[in-house]
């Protein structure tokens, strides 16, 4: 099996969701900072994932006020996409916050199987 460098990074991330879980909540930012992390290495380069990841680690403390704080990722849109009548499955929506800037939101429903 092979296994890729974004999978060494987010194996550890859902080993501490596990964990975490367990615990009380206690992160100031939403989507938590694990979650943050784990969206960030799914939709990004793995070495700007890793500084962005850092960077809000580093913010989730008593001195910064916290709140709603999306991954925002470089994307080159592909153009038009022809889609077929068979269902897609949606894990996260590119939203565009400037020219080349896109906010990344999770889908609700995308840790549900399509039936």
């Amino acid at each position: 099996m092979k296994t890729s460098l974004k999978n060494i990074f987010i194996k550890p991330i859902k080993g501490y969701q596990y964990i975490s879980k367990m615990l009380p909540d206690n992160c100031r930012y939403h989507p938590t900072c694990s979650n943050y992390a784990k969206w960030q290495f799914d939709t990004n380069r793995v070495d700007k994932a890793l500084v962005s990841t850092t960077m809000r680690i580093l913010r989730c403390n008593q001195l910064f006020a916290g709140g709603i704080d999306y991954p925002v990722i470089k994307y080159k849109p592909i153009g038009k996409v022809k889609l077929s009548l068979y269902s897609i499955k949606v894990k996260y929506w590119i939203i565009q916050k400037d020219k080349n800037l896109y906010t990344v939101i999770k889908d609700y429903d995308a840790d549900t199987p399509i039936l």
